[in-house]
């Protein structure tokens, strides 16, 4: 098993770890943790991706990493903007 191999599956174990956060309760999908792990998981996917392509996959790991991405500049707007 190569690298890229590897990443991409530790990418999908920080998803399912944020989802089962998520649905046990432990953790917030709207707060900086899951939306990191998230984060982190989808671009360690679309890496192991870009060694063999699939773009259904490499579509929706994008997609995926775009939310996260607006969720945490969410929380930073809002923890700026109730700093001022």
């Amino acid at each position: 098993m190569s690298l890229p191999d590897l990443l991409g599956i530790f990418g999908v174990l920080l998803i399912l770890v944020a989802y089962a956060g998520a649905t046990a309760g432990r953790l917030d999908p709207k707060q900086w943790p899951a939306l990191c792990l998230n984060l982190v998981g989808a671009l360690l996917i679309l890496w192991s991706l870009s060694v063999d392509f699939n773009l259904s996959a490499a579509l929706m790991e994008g997609a995926w990493a775009l939310v996260a991405v607006a969720g945490l500049v969410r929380l930073a707007l809002r923890r700026s903007s109730s700093r001022a």
